[in-house]
């Protein structure tokens, strides 16, 4: 079910000054600020290493900040114990790369796992079953067009149709924000569109607020510029001049830092080698 737009826009996750320092005293991160509103989309870009993995993985609580603070839906979670975490990630979708799914489990159990395991869908302290949550699973799977492979295993799929599943299981509790880490990567162009496809899709349809890391700038391009017709079921690109085009911002990583964070028109501008190198040509790929 589509989630209404918030008649107030709010803060989804805020990095204050953050950083992450190992034992040998190199900064994985080095005082990364920004702010991402509900509604809005950002995709992070940056060289191999460069800090954005991390960065989603402080966003999720898997890796505690050496400095700074994190904030999730306007609260500051900086000092969250695992518990209370747990609570916090059921409003939030991930996909890992290569879509992360269970081998052991078929794809309903995959795309069920969450509402059988997070907190906010035990309410009285009752457990949901597998058969109560199968109308949910069916319904995500069916969003990513891949409705008859509920029996079937991740080992049965194509790359492309595992992906599908992670956005599905990723969608499945109807999240607030949505992560994406490296979604296309390995994939065919036409497999990729695909999966951009339904990511706009689902941010369209339930107003998701998106980040995404790609090196792909042809996946920030879709994005930034595209919007999902229901009516059509297509996509349409966005005239200019559209507020919603202010509403997908790019982000560039370098040696954990925060380099540049604009609209891809000021992104194609820029004058810095670094950072132009993200939108020179839409297979782009630094390494």
């Amino acid at each position: 079910m589509a989630r209404q737009e918030p008649k107030e826009r709010r803060c989804i996750l805020k990095f204050e000054e953050v950083s992450l320092i190992f034992e040998e005293g190199h900064p994985i991160l080095d005082r990364v600020s920004f702010e991402i509103w509900s509604g809005e989309t950002r995709i992070l870009l940056g060289a191999a290493g460069a800090g954005k993995t991390v960065m989603m993985k402080i966003a999720l609580g898997l890796l505690r900040p050496t400095n700074g603070k994190v904030y999730v839906f306007g609260e500051d979670v900086t000092g969250f114990d695992e518990r209370k975490w747990f609570d916090v990630r059921s409003y939030i979708g991930i996909l890992f790369q290569e879509g992360g799914l269970f081998d052991s489990l078929t794809v309903e159990e995959n795309v069920a796992y969450p509402l059988l395991n997070q907190a906010r869908f035990m309410a009285g302290g009752k457990k949901p079953t597998a058969e109560s949550v199968r109308p949910d699973v069916q319904e995500a799977l069916n969003f990513v067009e891949l409705g008859k492979t509920m029996s079937k295993f991740p080992s049965e799929l194509s790359g492309g149709m595992r992906r599908r599943v992670g956005i599905a299981r990723g969608s499945v509790t109807d999240p607030e924000l949505f992560l994406y880490d490296s979604p296309t990567a390995g994939l065919d162009p036409i497999t990729a569109n695909t999966i951009i496809t339904l990511l706009i899709k689902d941010r369209e349809l339930r107003n998701t607020t998106t980040v995404i890391i790609t090196h792909r700038f042809q996946d920030g391009n879709l994005l930034a510029n595209f919007r999902y017709n229901p009516e059509s079921e297509k996509l349409e690109k966005l005239p200019a001049g559209s507020p919603f085009l202010e509403r997908t911002k790019f982000m560039v990583m370098q040696n954990g830092r925060l380099v540049f964070e604009g609209t891809e028109a000021e992104l194609a501008i820029s004058k810095d080698p670094y950072i132009s190198k993200f939108s020179m040509h839409p297979a782009t790929k630094v390494s």
